[in-house]
């Protein structure tokens, strides 16, 4: 789904375009035409006040009352209990998928007074792309990536954050996973003052911020004998670096080609050139341009979904931006719930459409994962409670939320790799000649017959090539692990379903 926030029922009269909850998951909303009561366009202000995800202040937030006044728009305000992943199945899930994108959700920051900046940010959360195969151009001097040379691609990523403290970038990027995640520690380890410190000093040594500008507004509470490099660093630690310090993480993980990670390579470079250059200021905006439209419209540029726009005009952005819980959802549903056994119905979305006739891909395939992990618990220095909401008038989101962390199909690989086995075969089963469905062309649903051949055949190449990629995927998996084991991202699927849900 292209789109993210999306009123319905009381709040948006719409347009005889009106499309069913199922179609929204799997295809790109068309502009809809409507007419904004008073009561839609309060519910969309308050709300918007609590999803500057992005953006961290030194003043504590405190939400509460708010969320109160409007809970038919904010909900999943929660309690998670989550467990460390493992490492073991990051090492087989890179050999059989050596380029992946991971855009992650991040909790709301918490830290404790006493020690360093006093950081606080709102429960709309944080939103962080990981690329696996992607490496950081070292001596760019600034924030630039290349796919990784000279080196298996799966030993070798990249984590990329937005923050509202840029002024000359979109992004940043930090190199390796386990830097990104964990800082200098343990996924284990306890946060302390100093692993804090040593952390701080390793991220200035690789050199994260090279070459770029903060607001001047962000220096007005730097601490006396604080440089101004030092203090960047110091606000940077769990949004830009070391994310899970001060924040649980919930990521959805996109099988790619390296043609598409290439794509998304090249689309983020030229996403930072205008800054690079001083063309223009970064300004981050909850509604316009916040950290997920940067990791959406990255995997845009694979083919994965539609592009959302940026720098609308608040009319048409409060009513149509990305969330980061929100897009969680969205992309697990997007690579694993397409109507793959109805072609009618895959046809009718234009993005897969789109994809499936450019280069004979689905944006859907084995492999999309979700991973969780929480806050690091031992911890001296942050807030361990940590909430992450959902912007969802109609309690859709929070209800597929559950459902992913409830299935092994979208957490543990050989489960998602037996279903897609299976699914496929169906598929192949099922299959109808093509002239079954030209002699019914008046079910083809726009852009009508004209494309309808091609996509056709390449629909049924591309299950075919996926089917025998699966099977070899398999083999390949039961090989490097006993098969009674489950091969999960995350270690814990019960602890990971909310605990409470106002």
């Amino acid at each position: 789904m292209g789109y993210n926030v999306r009123f319905g029922g009381h709040c948006l009269p719409l347009s005889p375009i009106t499309m069913t909850s199922q179609n929204m998951l799997h295809t790109t909303a068309p502009r809809w035409n409507f007419k904004m009561n008073g009561l839609c366009l309060a519910a969309a202000l308050s709300a918007t006040a609590w999803l500057a995800g992005c953006a961290t202040s030194d003043d504590t937030f405190r939400p509460a009352a708010q969320v109160a006044a409007a809970p038919s728009v904010i909900s999943g305000v929660q309690e998670v209990s989550l467990a460390a992943p493992t490492g073991k199945t990051d090492d087989l899930y890179d050999q059989l998928y050596p380029f992946y994108a991971e855009p992650c959700a991040v909790s709301e920051i918490n830290k404790k007074p006493g020690f360093g900046a006093a950081i606080n940010g709102g429960f709309g959360g944080h939103s962080v792309l990981y690329l696996n195969g992607v490496c950081r151009v070292t001596d760019a001097g600034y924030p630039t990536i290349k796919i990784c040379d000279g080196e298996a691609p799966g030993t070798r990523g990249v984590g990329l954050s937005v923050n509202d403290h840029f002024k000359n970038t979109n992004w940043v990027a930090t190199e390796g996973k386990d830097f990104l995640f964990y800082g200098s520690l343990d996924p284990n380890a306890q946060v302390t003052q100093a692993g804090y410190r040593q952390t701080q000093a390793q991220a200035m040594k690789m050199g994260i911020l090279d070459g770029v500008k903060f607001h001047e507004r962000f220096f007005d509470k730097m601490p006396p004998g604080m440089s101004r490099r030092e203090y960047m660093y110091e606000i940077s630690v769990a949004t830009d670096y070391a994310i899970n310090f001060g924040r649980d993480r919930y990521c959805a993980r996109v099988p790619m080609s390296r043609d598409q990670m290439s794509r998304v390579v090249n689309y983020l470079n030229q996403l930072n050139d205008p800054y690079r250059t001083g063309q223009r200021h970064f300004q981050w905006d909850v509604l316009s341009n916040n950290c997920s439209h940067m990791t959406h419209n990255a995997l845009a540029a694979a083919g994965i979904w539609q592009p959302v726009d940026v720098d609308e005009p608040f009319f048409m952005s409060a009513f149509d931006f990305p969330v980061p819980k929100n897009e969680f959802v969205n992309l697990m549903r997007r690579t694993n719930d397409l109507p793959l056994d109805d072609l009618l119905a895959l046809y009718r979305d234009e993005g897969a459409r789109a994809k499936l006739l450019a280069d004979g891909r689905l944006p859907m395939r084995a492999g999309g994962l979700a991973e969780v992990a929480p806050v690091i618990p031992k911890n001296d220095l942050y807030e361990t409670r940590s909430r992450l909401i959902f912007y969802d008038p109609l309690g859709r989101y929070q209800r597929d939320f559950k459902a992913i962390l409830a299935d092994p199909r979208y957490l543990d690989l050989r489960t998602n790799l037996t279903y897609f086995a299976a699914l496929y075969q169906r598929i192949a089963a099922a299959r109808k000649p093509l002239d079954w469905y030209l002699d019914h062309s008046d079910r083809i649903p726009a852009p009508g017959p004209a494309q309808f051949a091609l996509f056709y055949q390449r629909f049924y190449q591309s299950i075919d090539r996926e089917s025998a990629a699966i099977d070899a995927k398999l083999a390949t998996l039961n090989r490097g692990i006993d098969h009674s084991q489950p091969v999960m991202l995350s270690s814990s699927t019960s602890s990971m379903l909310p605990s409470h849900t106002p």
